[in-house]
C-alpha cells in the first residue's frame, strides 16, 4: 500500500491501437519541405486500409460503402521526407450504430512511442450502402472489431 490508501498493483489501461508503417513521398511535402495539409490527409488514409479494409478483416463490406463525416487534424510538430516512414497509430474513440470515430497519433521514424505525436487526428466513418444511397447500419461482426480497438 501506498501512503495515499491506494494499492501500488493499479495499472492504467491504454486503448488498443493498430500500428502502420506509411512511407513520406517526395511529392508529400510543400514548398517548406514539410507534409503537405491534403497529403496528410491521405496518409492517414493510407493507415487505415489495411487495418479496416483488407481481405479477412471483418470490416472489408466497408471497402463497398464507406463514406467520410468528419475530419480533424492538428499539427504539433513538423514532419518531413527524413522522417519516413511515418509510425501512424489508430484506434477507435466512438463507436455508434452506422458510424465511428478513429483517432489518429502520427510520429516520425525514430520517434519513440511515447514521444509526443507530430500529428493527431480524428475522422469520423460512417457505413453507406451504395445501392439506396443511404447509411448502413454496422454489422455485429464490425461491431465486434471494432470495439476491440476502443
Amino acid at each position: 500500500m501506498r501512503g495515499n490508501g491506494q494499492s501500488s498493483d493499479a495499472v492504467a489501461v491504454l486503448p488498443r491501437r493498430f500500428h502502420a508503417k506509411v512511407e513520406i513521398r517526395w511529392s508529400d511535402m510543400d514548398a517548406f519541405q514539410h507534409v503537405n495539409h491534403a497529403r496528410m490527409v491521405t496518409l492517414l488514409e493510407e493507415a487505415r486500409i489495411p487495418w479496416l479494409f483488407d481481405d479477412g478483416r471483418p470490416t472489408v463490406a466497408l471497402r463497398e460503402g464507406c463514406v467520410l463525416a468528419d475530419l480533424h487534424v492538428r499539427y504539433r510538430g513538423q514532419l518531413r521526407h527524413e522522417d519516413t516512414p511515418l509510425d501512424i497509430a489508430m484506434w477507435i474513440e466512438q463507436l455508434r450504430a452506422v458510424d465511428f470515430t478513429v483517432g489518429y497519433e502520427v510520429r516520425g521514424a525514430g520517434a519513440a512511442p511515447d514521444s509526443p505525436p507530430a500529428v493527431t487526428a480524428s475522422t469520423q466513418l460512417a457505413a453507406f450502402d451504395i445501392q439506396t444511397q443511404r447509411l448502413r447500419r454496422l454489422t455485429e461482426a464490425e461491431r465486434e472489431y471494432l470495439g476491440e480497438w476502443m
